[in-house]
């Protein structure tokens, strides 16, 4: 409903928050309260918000539901403001529980999809540590595409920073994915870091921080519309 409509209903005692008719605009509505107009119940629509956390080693990405001790919810949850705590946050995709670096969470399950899902093209940027010397050479299966033991992994974009750090870009998101493919042409990983997500960066955010994005960085850097992908998601994306 519009906004002026919206006010036009309050003002006409249209409007009901838990079975309390509103008397002005400005009614505090508590998050998990029933509105009703005209005596029908009100389907509310909730903002999205994206928090950009710096995951730090030796923690475990799980579900909210799950809160298993040990888990980036226990660094994460203490540091919301009351205005952020009311909300049921996701983790969008996984990190391994040595891997560090960026992980997203939403209180939006579309949203969760969309990052996830290889149907969306997201790209997600790690810098992986690599025991053996690595080269142009030795990482250009991973650019042609490889098969891995689930099936062709896509075409990576792949940079070698030095003989021992190597930079890999996925458009998709598989268990161990990263690690499998650098083991795969010999280049085991001894560290793994993800530095960004879409254009969402690390930038400013100490380890163990985190920051909320703007709806104008969720639209533009993770080109997110509101709409969930019409294709699979992959829920295992731990790199």
């Amino acid at each position: 409903m519009p906004q002026d409509e919206a006010e036009a209903a309050i003002k006409a005692g249209r409007v009901s928050v838990n079975g309390r008719v509103a008397t002005t605009p400005l009614t505090p509505v508590p998050p998990d309260a029933v509105i009703k107009v005209d005596g029908l119940p009100v389907r509310k629509e909730v903002p999205s918000h994206v928090l950009a956390f710096h995951k730090p080693p030796g923690v475990l990405t799980s579900t909210a539901r799950q809160h298993r001790t040990g888990t980036v919810f226990e660094i994460l949850l203490p540091q919301l403001p009351l205005e952020l705590n009311r909300f049921t946050w996701h983790a969008v995709g996984r990190l391994d529980v040595d891997t560090t670096g960026l992980l997203l969470f939403t209180n939006d399950d579309k949203l969760v999809a969309h990052c996830t899902s290889p149907e969306t093209n997201l790209p997600k940027r790690y810098v992986a540590t690599v025991f053996s010397v690595a080269d142009d050479a030795k990482v250009e299966p991973l650019r042609q595409g490889m098969m891995l033991d689930d099936g062709p992994a896509r075409p990576a974009v792949v940079r070698v920073r030095d003989e021992h750090t190597v930079e890999v870009t996925l458009t998709e998101g598989r268990h161990h994915q990263v690690k499998r493919m650098l083991g795969a042409v010999g280049l085991p990983a001894r560290a793994l870091h993800r530095e960004a997500v879409g254009d969402i960066t690390l930038e400013g955010i100490p380890e163990s921080g985190f920051r909320l994005l703007t709806d104008a960085e969720i639209r533009e850097k993770l080109h997110y519309t509101g709409r969930a992908p019409a294709g699979p998601v992959s829920e295992s994306e731990d790199a």
